[in-house]
């Protein structure tokens, strides 16, 4: 697994990738990385016209579960060629779920990415606000873990804002959440709907790998909401720059 489209078009397309290396036809090609809908189409086609059967597999999960072999594989492939590759791929999985053809398993994991960048940016802001108004911060994350709100993502990130704990044990970084929910605006684009939520996160992650936080974990991204004020909200903020590096 990769970082992004450039990193995984090294690995297959450079001069010394993948598919210049004459692989046996009808091997599997399977890209386990997060990357933009638009490159693993044509990954895809390349892959095919060479010869090969290409799996669109990317993961969920912890390092841990990764360590277990127990990921989860968000799956968009024939289902041919995905119950050939079935036994392959449960040395480093405990469930798969297919999704339909290839770039479904990664228009849902962008999705889904996307929608783990809204919740973060969310509870950042909903912790910023009770920090503003007096209450115990540490109280807060305790009633949000036990109330309607309280999915993995907002458990794990609430608690590490408390904390202040983004430099230990960096699971996701700020700079992996912008590029994919910058890959998941290119696909929200591509099949003609909006994405306002998933804008103002973009915006979000992107002032905090503008103000240095990029390598550090994503909870960090409480420093950008105690920054809101009244007058100077994220929506207000000027069109997105580059992806930061």
């Amino acid at each position: 697994m990769v970082a992004d489209d450039a990193a995984s078009q090294s690995v297959w397309t450079s001069e010394q990738g993948v598919l210049e290396a004459s692989p046996k036809p009808n091997a599997f090609a399977i890209e386990c990385s997060t990357l933009s809908h638009a490159w693993v189409l044509e990954l895809a086609m390349k892959a095919k016209a060479g010869g090969l059967r290409y799996i669109d597999a990317p993961v969920t999960g912890l390092p841990d579960h990764a360590a277990a072999g127990e990921l989860t594989l968000l799956v968009g492939a024939d289902s041919a060629d995905l119950a050939a590759a079935r036994g392959l791929l449960g040395a480093l999985s405990q469930r798969i779920i297919q999704f339909g053809a290839v770039g479904t398993g990664t228009a849902y994991k962008l999705i889904i990415n996307m929608l783990g960048a809204v919740q973060i940016a969310s509870v950042a802001e909903s912790m910023a606000i009770a920090e503003r108004a007096g209450l115990d911060l540490r109280t807060v994350a305790k009633a949000i873990a036990a109330g309607q709100a309280a999915s993995p993502q907002v458990v794990r990130n609430s608690q590490r804002m408390v904390a202040g704990d983004h430099m230990q044990g960096v699971v996701f970084t700020p700079q992996l959440r912008l590029k994919d929910v910058s890959y998941a605006l290119q696909l929200t684009q591509s099949v003609g709907i909006g994405a306002p939520f998933g804008s103002l996160a973009e915006a979000a992650f992107r002032q905090l790998c503008q103000m240095g936080y990029q390598g550090m974990h994503e909870s960090a991204i409480m420093e950008v909401a105690r920054l809101q004020t009244p007058e100077r909200q994220i929506s207000g903020f000027p069109p997105p720059a580059p992806i930061c590096r």
